[in-house]
């Protein structure tokens, strides 16, 4: 039988094996991830790149689609994936609500 005590340890064991694997995810991202993430830390604040861009820069033209499937996985907030906006001109997607995409984006004064 496992006891009160020994269910709250393990919680906080999975909790910071967790944390752990989070603030260490560059060692396990895949090198078009790493490239695709360290192109967009390079957008400064009020440029966009497009998705297709952003695969360009990243050594696989034909990969926009996977950009925006690479930076959907993205909650580190030193990589600002709100820069990176469909060729279109439309905003596309982004994790945290297109509504805070667009107010990202007009505090930054970034054309879009």
């Amino acid at each position: 039988m496992i006891s009160e005590g020994s269910l709250h340890l393990k919680e906080i064991s999975e909790i910071l094996h967790f944390t752990e694997f989070i603030q260490n995810d560059e060692l396990y991202m895949s090198e078009f991830k790493q490239k695709v993430f360290n192109v967009v830390k390079s957008i400064p604040k009020g440029k966009t790149l497009t998705y297709k861009e952003v695969a360009v820069l990243a050594g696989n033209p034909k990969a926009s689609r996977a950009v925006g499937a690479v930076l959907k996985t993205n909650y580190n907030s030193q990589i600002p994936c709100h820069r990176v906006v469909r060729t279109d001109g439309s905003l596309g997607g982004y994790n945290r609500g297109l509504r805070k995409k667009k107010e990202l984006l007009k505090k930054e004064m970034a054309e879009f």
